[in-house]
């Protein structure tokens, strides 16, 4: 069970953080250079990072795909992985591309519209915007094991959520609900040990993310049923 605890970050924690910002600043700014709004989620943006941490920078807005995979290219980023991630039949699928052998440099972009509480779950976890980043920011979130991380000037403080879910709402300002269905979820993978995933699907190297999105609404029609026209 967490604790509360406070954690003071010794001089290799600091120079990773500063790795792995300076790297997901790198990727945010192309994109924000075009005018696409852009938001880096997870420790790297709360600050409690280790050495397999990912650089995980989400498009929160609807965006043609193409686009995307131009201005990385553009930017001599290779994808050396595409793919579509649906997490629930009622979620949102999302692009995915990764830009490391060890997929922990991610862009994701929803490939219909988010629905609100999709995009409080990013604010669950904690996300920063581009000039959030540049002003070398910390956010509080919590992490995937249900523990609040809350920055301070010489590392974090860590708090339990579960018990503390009207506390957690508010420090983070997101709605109490998110906050029980993420506690719900993540509790229930710790015990029946699943990914969460209901679905993934690879892009074929020719195809488009519309022509795999199409391919996966064919193959789940549960998918097509739920979300309706991909328009």
């Amino acid at each position: 069970m967490p604790e509360f605890r406070e954690v003071i970050y010794d001089e290799n924690h600091w120079r990773l953080l500063r790795e792995l910002r300076s790297q997901a600043l790198e990727i945010m700014s192309i994109f924000a250079t075009s005018g696409v709004e852009v938001w880096l989620h997870g420790s790297v943006a709360r600050g409690d990072v280790g050495p397999e941490s990912d650089i995980d920078v989400i498009i929160p807005f609807r965006i043609p795909p193409y686009l995307v995979e131009f201005l990385l290219e553009r930017h001599n980023y290779k994808p050396r992985g595409r793919y579509i991630v649906v997490a629930t039949p009622t979620s949102t699928p999302k692009g995915v591309i990764v830009l490391d052998e060890y997929e922990r440099k991610i862009v994701s972009f929803p490939l219909l519209d988010f629905k609100p509480q999709e995009l409080e779950f990013y604010k669950f976890g904690g996300y920063l915007k581009h000039q959030d980043l540049l002003g070398d920011k910390r956010v509080p979130g919590v992490n995937k094991s249900l523990v609040l991380i809350k920055p301070t000037p010489i590392g974090h403080e860590e708090l339990p959520v579960i018990g503390w879910e009207d506390y957690v709402a508010r420090v983070l300002g997101v709605s109490i609900d998110i906050v029980l269905e993420r506690v719900k979820v993540l509790t229930r993978r710790d015990e029946v040990g699943r990914t969460g995933i209901f679905a993934k699907t690879a892009l074929l190297p020719d195809e488009s993310f519309e022509e795999a999105l199409e391919r996966l609404f064919r193959e789940r029609d549960l998918l097509r049923r739920v979300h309706g026209s991909l328009s």
